[in-house]
C-alpha cells in the first residue's frame, strides 16, 4: 500500500506541469479538461472511498500550494470528488470499471462537481443565472476531461494489469 500511496503522489507531479502549462492551450470557449481528475478518479476506484477521499485532499492541497490559487478551494473539490468516485468502489467489478464506458461516466460526474464546487467557491457571479454557470463552469468541462477519459479505456483493454 504504501508503494501505492508513493507511486500516486509521483504521477501527480507531471501530471501537474501538463495540467498547467500545455492543457490551456486545447481549452475549448473556455473550458479546459482536467487531467488530475482522471488520476484522481482512477485510483479511487483501484482502491476504495477513503483512500481517494485523502488522495483528492493531498491533491488539492498540492495543486493550490504549488499554482497559488485560492487556497482551499482546490482542496475542498478534489477532496469531494474523491469521495464521490470512491462510491463506485467494488473490488469485485475492478476490470469492468475500467474496461466498460462507466469510468468516462464516473469521470464525468466526478469532473462536473468538482468544476461547479470550484466555481462556487472561487468565481461567483451574480449577473449569470444559475442554469447557465452550472452548464459553462460544470458540465462543460466535465465532458471534455470525460472525453479524454477514454484514453484511460482504451489502453487498459490492452494492458492486463494496471
Amino acid at each position: 500500500m504504501r508503494k501505492e500511496i508513493l507511486y500516486s503522489i509521483i504521477l501527480f507531479f507531471p501530471l501537474l506541469i501538463v495540467q498547467t502549462t500545455i492543457v490551456p492551450l486545447i481549452a475549448i470557449n473556455g473550458a479546459v479538461p482536467d487531467l488530475i481528475i482522471i488520476l484522481l478518479v482512477t485510483f479511487a476506484l483501484r482502491n476504495g472511498q477513503m483512500y481517494g477521499t485523502v488522495l483528492g485532499f493531498v491533491y488539492g492541497f498540492l495543486f493550490d500550494v504549488i499554482t497559488g490559487s485560492f487556497f482551499g478551494s482546490t482542496m475542498l473539490s478534489k477532496t469531494l470528488e474523491g469521495f464521490i468516485a470512491g462510491y463506485f468502489y467494488n473490488e469485485n467489478r475492478l476490470d469492468h470499471n475500467f474496461k466498460s464506458y462507466i469510468f468516462p461516466f464516473i469521470v464525468l460526474l466526478c469532473a462536473s462537481v468538482d468544476a461547479v464546487m470550484y466555481t462556487f467557491l472561487t468565481q461567483i457571479d451574480f449577473r449569470s443565472s444559475l442554469l447557465l454557470l452550472l452548464f459553462e463552469q460544470g458540465m462543460l468541462p466535465g465532458m471534455y476531461t470525460s472525453v479524454l477519459s477514454f484514453v484511460v479505456v482504451i489502453f487498459y483493454k490492452r494492458r492486463s494489469s494496471f
